[in-house]
């Protein structure tokens, strides 16, 4: 088991993924480990040797945050916090999320500004590696708070509350810590609160989502690639010089991708009788161009948010303050979600054309790609789906960071609705998966009728793998399963 040091070093969404994958063991440094202790020791001595006044600390929260408790009732009043505000709703957040969501809260709080102890973070250390995943709901976040709702049911089975999977199975959160061998934790002061603001509900979806839309967008260069070659497309359009002066980084490296993907294809360099091809095989420079610069931007932002703090207060202990500010608030991550959306759909989108074109009989190809149209339908359906998904994609693409709605009686008066941008995305990603898949399936067909002209060594290894799963459809079969095979390649592919 291979084991990584959290010490409070920058950590790259590269390392989050790695992590992730290997079925990493996190082990905490010693200098985050003196960094918890140094500030909840401070944390302490300020509270308990004064009659100051910190909100959330030894206030309300929100809208009662001018109402006191008593230093004997602040361990209460943050169990209080973490159980009433446990409001979720809807689908459960997938378990691979909910264990990407416990380590970026692990981060958050390794750095030493929010007043927990040492043993709730190692606690939440220890769920991490044992695989304990508590159960999260996807609805209850404004995204602007902290994901409140859902980092409340995250930290439910730390105090022996809400259910839990361990093992392959759901269970309560009190019968998971009697099987590991350990008692539920008793919160002090602030820490509830240090538990349940933050972003880590947002930036759990936007980091997988960044790292999804990676593997799609150099995915979508052999795949779009494949279907240019299947509909004897022209390889000007990807010439070094005409993208080079429209100097958009994105394009530019769009069009070198192609260059290497297309290099010693037979059906490339042959003489073309036609003199253009449409724009979703024309414009892919410019438009899956596009689309990168949008994920390279939006990876920016979210890598900054999940090495950031973003609770409240925030606690300074060398400075000797603690400051309520607006760190928890998902402006930042609700609009980078929703751009993400929309570059995505945008490669769904061109997508769906390239399929259309490769059915549309033209190029020398059959209609519908099939050998006996007519008696068989061939393909016809798969673009309906495919469009389908397109159109749906479109509707996920309403910007939810432009929403708003008051609450906590008016003290959180404007919030980000990053959550809702979050989920939207989510089910973009997925869309985009299928999109692809439906791409593959189709140019793979398309691609038969040029034989025997081959294409460069990067498609033919293409073809030959994907051939392995999924054989050529000479008359009309059941689809569905041809389709799923077809995604769960591409989700595979490297």
């Amino acid at each position: 088991m291979q084991e990584y040091t959290l010490n409070n070093q920058w950590i790259s969404l590269q390392e989050i993924e790695e992590i992730l994958a290997q079925h990493t063991e996190l082990v905490l440094g010693d200098d985050a480990r003196d960094a918890i202790i140094r500030c909840r020791e401070y944390l302490d001595v300020t509270i308990g040797g004064s009659d100051r006044i910190v909100y959330g600390v030894n206030t309300g929260f929100g809208s009662l945050c001018n109402t006191t408790v008593d230093n004997d009732s602040l361990g209460q009043l943050q169990r209080n916090l973490v159980i009433s505000h446990a409001c979720g709703m809807g689908d459960e957040v997938p378990q691979h999320l909910v264990k990407r969501m416990l380590l970026l809260k692990i981060l958050g709080l390794s750095h030493g500004n929010s007043g927990v102890q040492l043993a709730t973070v190692e606690r939440l250390i220890t769920f991490f590696n044992l695989n304990i995943l508590p159960v999260v709901y996807q609805q209850g976040s404004l995204g602007a708070s902290g994901d409140l709702a859902p980092l409340a049911h995250l930290s439910l089975p730390l105090i022996g509350e809400g259910e839990a999977w361990f093992q392959g199975k759901k269970h309560p959160s009190l019968d998971v810590l009697k099987a590991i061998g350990v008692e539920a934790i008793e919160l002090r002061s602030k820490e509830g609160l240090a538990l349940l603001n933050g972003t880590q509900f947002m930036s759990t979806y936007a980091s997988y989502a960044a790292a999804k839309a990676n593997q799609l967008w150099n995915n979508w260069v052999k795949v779009a690639a494949l279907s240019l070659e299947a509909y004897d497309g022209r390889p000007e359009p990807f010439q070094q010089n005409v993208n080079a002066i429209r100097n958009q980084h994105g394009q530019i490296q769009t069009a070198e991708a192609f260059r290497a993907v297309f290099e010693g294809s037979e059906i490339s360099r042959q003489a073309k009788l036609h003199v253009q091809d449409p724009y979703s095989f024309r414009c892919i420079p410019q438009v899956h161009g596009a689309s990168k610069d949008a994920i390279d931007y939006c990876s920016s932002i979210v890598e900054r948010e999940v090495n950031a703090v973003t609770d409240n207060p925030t606690v300074f202990p060398e400075e000797e303050e603690i400051v309520s500010a607006g760190n928890f608030h998902g402006q930042p991550l609700a609009i980078t979600m929703d751009f993400l959306a929309i570059a995505m759909a945008e490669l769904g989108s061109i997508s769906e054309r390239r399929v259309y074109k490769l059915i549309s009989g033209t190029r020398n190809l059959p209609p519908f790609l099939a050998e006996n149209a007519g008696l068989n339908s061939g393909f016809m359906i798969v673009q309906y789906t495919a469009a389908s998904i397109v159109s749906q994609n479109k509707q996920y693409c309403t910007p939810a960071s432009i929403d708003s709605i008051d609450s906590s009686n008016g003290q959180e008066d404007h919030v980000s609705m990053g959550a809702n941008a979050a989920t939207k995305l989510f089910k973009v990603i997925e869309n985009c998966m299928s999109l692809q898949g439906i791409e593959l399936l189709t140019a793979a067909q398309a691609f038969e009728f040029r034989r025997p002209l081959k294409s460069s060594v990067s498609i033919e290894h293409l073809l030959a793998d994907f051939r392995s799963v999924v054989p050529y459809i000479a008359q009309d079969e059941y689809m569905r399963p041809l389709m799923q095979q077809s995604v769960q390649f591409i989700q595979q592919l490297k």
